[in-house]
This record gives structure tokens, sequence and C-alpha cells, in this order.
């Protein structure tokens, strides 16, 4: 893989940690704040359980796109391939609620539905354009 091409990559995956843990420390522990500033605090539920659940999940996804900035991303591969598809699980869940539901609070679908799916198509490209290159060796 070409220098350039690799450091590329790699800010791909240290925008996406900086992301994912900065939204899962949010949502972990000021996810009351966060309900607040996006004005929807009358639509969280009556215990916060399950933002909290959200929000490690997506810290510890983060610390893994931290891992993959750190790492060699052509041995990664496989990790790169789950942190996609974590990614086109968002979007999907994002696509199917704003087709299927009514959301009252379409900043969550619009705003980090978006990001990620920018995510999903940049990391898919990582991940065929690894997959490309290790048929070659």
């Amino acid at each position: 893989m070409s220098e350039g091409r690799e450091k590329y990559y790699k800010i791909l995956f240290l925008i996406a940690a900086i992301y994912d843990i900065s939204l899962g420390i949010i949502f972990t522990f000021f996810y009351r704040m966060a309900f607040e500033i996006i004005g929807i605090a009358h639509k969280l539920p009556p215990h916060g359980a399950y933002l909290s659940l959200i929000g490690i999940f997506l810290f510890v996804i983060g610390v893994a796109y931290y891992l993959l900035y750190r790492g060699n991303l052509e041995r990664n591969r496989d990790l790169v391939t789950i942190g996609t598809l974590y990614k086109l699980a968002y979007c999907s869940v994002a696509v199917y609620y704003t087709i299927v539901q009514d959301v009252p609070h379409m900043i969550f679908v619009y705003l980090f539905g978006g990001c990620d799916l920018i995510f999903f198509v940049l990391m898919l490209e990582c991940r065929l354009f690894l997959s490309r290159i290790s048929k070659k060796t």
C-alpha cells in the first residue's frame, strides 16, 4: 500500500475514533444534557440504562477504530470489516426508521445517520482496497 493511501485510511479511522469515542462518552454519562440541547428531553425514557449501554458500545467501537488507526491495516483487515459493518448497521436502522416510522427526533437519523453513511462508504472502499491488494500478494 502506498504511504499516502495508508495515511488517508489511518486518518479516516482516527476521525471515526474521535467521533465515536466522543459520542460514547456523551451518551454514557451526559445523555440527559444531550437530549436537552437537542430539544427532546421530553423523549427521554424513565430509566437511561439503554442509552448508557449504547454509549458504551459507541465508546468501544471508537477504541477499535483508534487501534486500526494505530495498527497495520493490511493485517487487521478483518477488523476493518467489523468497523464497516458497524457503520452499515447504524445507517440501516436510520433508513428503516426514516421510511417506516415517524421519528420525532430526526437529528439522530439525519445527523448521526448521515455521518455514519459517509464513514460506511469510505470504510467499505478501504476494505475493498485491502482485499484487492491482498490478492496481489
